[in-house]
């Protein structure tokens, strides 16, 4: 396993080291000597989207900050981000940052679609029968901010338009309030969730890529229901059912049992909430 794991990483670090040059696939795939198809597999299964949708987005990560932090037109930033037209480059920008370049390089804030993923080498395998994750999900302090946020910029996919300085706030007061919840592999944050006592919101949840098939999710889920926020109705929001920025998080709620609800907009970006019906089986079992 630690050998896919090398692997996987020799491939990111590639990827990282030629943002600025074409990239797919086959082109990766060449550079570590490994069969494309078996990478394509290997690397759509640890990092938590293909390979494709990985390259596009940090390209476009970097195109965005360069619309924010330089003076260069917006044809040569679309050069570099390896689009043969201002136009094709401007057509996948709105897509996904919901902006045209001009109006993003206008509104001068920058914020990532994908950050480089950082790989945990050995992740440990979940054993319900040794590990109670319910039990080691804990209230977070601040001395784990640090590790907090090495999981959010890894997650930064799920949620638009984060900002780190206004999200470290409102983390430091939501861990001083008691309602940051934690779980940790050793030295390494593997899930973290932000929630209200009052709404019954979640505000932030994430899961590292490498434990999102061991349950953790779920695990956060019954914690809250069972012993913060019995009785309310659970809500969180997402992507909207069709955009292109959307990596998975709306199937991931929908496979824990939220239902769709009403559309909203948050900071300019449209989101939809999701609700957890309070009859839902299996994560409500403990009510």
């Amino acid at each position: 396993m630690s050998r896919n794991y090398e692997n996987i990483k020799l491939a990111i670090d590639y990827i990282e080291d030629h943002l600025t040059e074409k990239l797919n696939l086959s082109i990766v795939s060449n550079a570590v000597h490994y069969s494309k198809y078996y990478l394509h597999r290997l690397f759509t299964n640890i990092v938590g989207m293909t390979m494709h949708d990985y390259i596009q987005r940090r390209k476009l990560t970097e195109a965005a900050k360069l619309l924010v932090f330089s003076d260069k037109p917006i044809l040569e930033i679309a050069l570099i981000a390896g689009y043969e037209s201002q136009q094709s480059f401007t057509s996948i920008f709105k897509e996904m940052y919901k902006k045209s370049p001009n109006q993003f390089r206008q509104h001068e804030i920058f914020y990532p679609l994908q950050l480089k993923f950082v790989l945990k080498m050995n992740p440990i395998e979940i054993d319900s029968k040794k590990i109670d994750v319910e039990r080691d999900i804990l209230f977070a302090t601040l001395d784990d901010i640090e590790i907090w946020m090495d999981l959010v910029r890894l997650v930064v996919d799920g949620f638009p338009y984060l900002i780190e300085d206004d999200y470290l706030k409102v983390l430091k007061q939501c861990i001083i309030d008691q309602r940051a919840l934690i779980i940790k592999d050793k030295k390494i944050a593997i899930g973290i969730m932000i929630f209200s006592y009052d709404t019954g919101s979640i505000d932030f949840l994430g899961i590292h890529p490498q434990y999102r098939k061991q349950g953790v999710a779920k695990a956060f889920l019954k914690k809250v229901i069972k012993e913060y926020l019995k009785g309310k109705e659970i809500s969180i929001t997402t992507f909207r059912e069709g955009d292109k920025a959307d990596t998975g998080y709306r199937e991931i709620y929908k496979n824990l049992g939220f239902a769709e609800s009403e559309l909203l907009i948050e900071f300019g970006y449209p989101t939809q909430k999701f609700v957890l019906p309070l009859s839902i089986k299996g994560v409500r079992n403990h009510e």
